[in-house]
């Protein structure tokens, strides 16, 4: 029997990636669900899906919900029996959780919150995937990776929240036997990005002749760094979860038990020389100058890591290089510069 995906944000950047993963590499439907805000753009699913076979597309349907409300009965009914729910819609945007800081509670915990509450109720459920952030652990000092489970230390309202809604998932798995997996990643990139994310952003800088700034210490000699990942990565690591059998997990402190995953790119990258493999990319020398940004941020979030020693254990790391992902999103963004307007 097929089985039926709940994917939430599926109009958002990374959820669309995940959506061209199940369809090709699965018989499984989708429905997503989305309410359609700043960050989820049905163009993303339109151009995914504009040369695939119609018998493909019919697998994929989209359900509008704020999930900020309880799913009520005509939604669960469009819903369907469902079995696995993927749970990547968040507010995302740590600048506007600084200045909105409630918008983020109602949409990563109580959105989480509502959405497991609708998980428990279903009579097949397999898997439930929470989707979180590297920022729950925090600024990472030089030579510390953090592991699944290391203590928390949240700098922003984003990254609370999403800690917040972590510490429900736990809660349901231990109190209702949910079968619930939490992943966290960090710094995603790829195709159909919005163009104010870094990488989108250099492509268009470095393509006009435009300098970049870019954010480092107070020093100006320290650039952030991050384990950057494609999205397509991100979406087989979430795959190969999904297909994971026969592995006993650790229990976490106190006795939980609830498995935590860490998708991890390829390689660590400051983000000078990321925009430098940028403009090599398109033959050009970068015009650049490096500012004060994170001393004065709240978090002073320079550098966040991952470690992702965990997944490699099980099987999984990314099959592709960072530099050759970057050349990819490039060449792509450049053919397609719709999408960094």
């Amino acid at each position: 029997m097929t089985k039926r995906v709940l994917l939430t944000g599926g109009a958002g950047f990374i959820a669309h990636h995940v959506v061209e993963k199940l369809l090709k590499e699965t018989d499984w439907d989708i429905v997503t669900l989305d309410r359609l805000d700043y960050s989820g753009n049905l163009n993303r699913l339109a151009d995914l899906l504009k040369d695939t076979d119609p018998a493909v597309r019919k697998r994929v349907e989209i359900v509008y919900h704020d999930l900020r409300a309880e799913l009520n009965p005509q939604i669960c009914g469009l819903l369907g029996d469902v079995n696995i729910v993927l749970h990547l819609a968040a507010g995302s945007h740590v600048d506007r959780s600084i200045e909105y800081p409630m918008e983020f509670i109602q949409d990563n915990v109580i959105g989480t919150a509502n959405l497991l509450q609708y998980a428990r109720t279903l009579p097949n459920l397999e898997r439930f995937v929470y989707f979180s952030t590297d920022e729950v652990f925090g600024p990472a000092p030089k030579g510390v990776n953090y592991k699944e489970r290391d203590r928390y230390n949240s700098t922003n309202p984003y990254s609370a929240s999403k800690a917040a809604a972590e510490e429900i998932c736990v809660a349901f798995e231990n109190t209702y036997k949910m079968p619930i997996y939490i992943t966290h990643t960090m710094n995603v990139f790829g195709e159909r990005q919005h163009p104010e994310k870094y990488i989108p952003m250099v492509i268009r800088k470095v393509r006009d002749g435009d300098k970049v700034t870019i954010h480092s210490d107070s020093t100006r000699t320290i650039p952030g760094s991050r384990h950057y990942i494609h999205a397509k990565d991100v979406a087989d690591g979430l795959l190969f979860l999904l297909n994971l059998k026969g592995v006993e997990f650790e229990k976490d402190y106190g006795g939980a038990k609830c498995p935590k995953f860490n998708l991890v790119g390829p390689e660590e990258i400051n983000n000078l020389e990321l925009a430098k493999l940028i403009a090599e990319a398109q033959g050009k020398e970068l015009n650049y100058e490096l500012i004060d940004f994170h001393s004065s941020r709240p978090g002073h979030d320079l550098r966040y890591a991952l470690s992702g020693e965990y997944m490699k254990s099980l099987g999984w790391k990314p099959k592709i290089s960072l530099r050759e992902r970057i050349k990819e999103v490039v060449d792509w963004t450049l053919e397609n510069n719709r999408w960094l307007k």
